[in-house]
């Protein structure tokens, strides 16, 4: 739990990079160098410990994970930009849990339990209040995009369980980033990468590339061995409440009393998911 906790906090500096990028840093290009350099990196990392290439992996969920990885990438920075960093988080993060309960109950026969929908009831409760002040959610067109993020969130989860099945957790998550930053190379053809150079632009791409992915995931992956994706994915739910506070601390977002209370609400979820055991 401590792992997904750590990897949520280092997502919820996802969308600071982003509003912190070079102005002509475009939301889909960002997202793929993100993958390019994360995917890059992990798959150097399972080459090296000789588990990527040492069996053979169910295909169908190796292709999910990797498209999955590459949509919600795209849908998290465009629906970022069209939302704000706050609520684009919040919509993204907040809707995953409900779909990972759903994917995993179907094509794991992970049964979500009773203390796992009650303290995700609250967190999704907290996460509503941190939303409706700023009315964003209530525009379909806003909100799409980040919902379809978390979707692909929870998809990339749910096959990544699957994967993990198979072998070492280093190699899983090498194929879903790696398998994804191929099926963005057309997105980095066509976009222009001249914000990379800059130092501004090489920081951002560094941090997502190598904390909020390759770190991330890598502690993120390793805690999906020993729990339900459901479990998983309702813990990150620490990352809108990062990236809430990053809005106010660096980029000037101002949250209101019920945003806090619902900050207090996520975090009351959490808590009350992390002293509990996993049923699976």
């Amino acid at each position: 739990m401590v792992m997904v906790l750590l990897a949520a906090v280092m997502w919820g500096t996802t969308g600071t990079a982003r509003a912190l990028a070079p102005a002509d840093a475009t939301p889909l290009a960002v997202g793929a160098v993100r993958i390019a350099i994360g995917g890059a990196v992990l798959v150097a990392i399972a080459l090296a410990r000789g588990t990527l290439l040492s069996r053979r992996w169910p295909a169908g969920a190796a292709l999910l994970a990797a498209a999955a990885v590459a949509i919600y990438q795209l849908a998290f920075f465009e629906g970022v930009a069209r939302a704000g960093v706050a609520v684009g988080t919040i919509l993204t993060i907040g809707s995953a849990p409900v779909f990972a309960g759903l994917f995993s109950w179907i094509a794991l026969r992970e049964r979500p339990g009773t203390r796992w929908v009650i303290a995700t009831a609250i967190a999704v409760l907290g996460l509503v209040l941190l939303v409706v002040p700023t009315g964003v959610a209530l525009d379909p067109r806003v909100a799409l995009l980040p919902l379809v993020s978390g979707a692909g969130y929870a998809l990339y989860a749910t096959s990544s369980k699957h994967l993990l099945r198979e072998g070492d957790s280093v190699a899983v998550a090498a194929i879903a980033f790696g398998g994804g930053a191929l099926l963005l190379v057309p997105v980095l053809v066509a976009s222009d990468l001249r914000w990379v150079a800059q130092p501004r632009g090489a920081a951002v791409a560094l941090e997502l590339g190598l904390v909020a992915t390759v770190l991330a995931y890598l502690l993120f992956t390793r805690a999906l061995t020993r729990l339900p994706v459901s479990w998983g994915a309702t813990l990150t739910l620490a990352e809108p409440v990062t990236a809430s506070l990053l809005g106010v601390l660096l980029l000037g977002e101002i949250l209101s009393p019920m945003q806090l209370a619902g900050a207090a609400f996520v975090l009351f979820g959490l808590l009350a998911l992390a002293t509990a055991r996993p049923a699976s």
